[in-house]
């Protein structure tokens, strides 16, 4: 389930504030340094740093 566009534009990385887009089940920070991908369960995302998965 997509996640709606109001709350996508609002939503950031916690570790780097960039803005983040939605990809499969996860949302992918666009910072070009970090590029955490945090899980979304439920249709809600797990915005934790610790719950992240490190970029490839």
């Amino acid at each position: 389930m997509p996640l709606e566009a109001g709350l996508l534009e609002i939503l950031a990385c916690p570790a780097c504030h960039a803005p983040l887009k939605e990809q499969a089940a996860e949302l992918i920070c666009t910072g070009q340094d970090c590029g955490l991908a945090y899980p979304v369960r439920d249709g809600i995302p797990v915005l934790l740093v610790d719950e992240a998965r490190r970029p490839a």
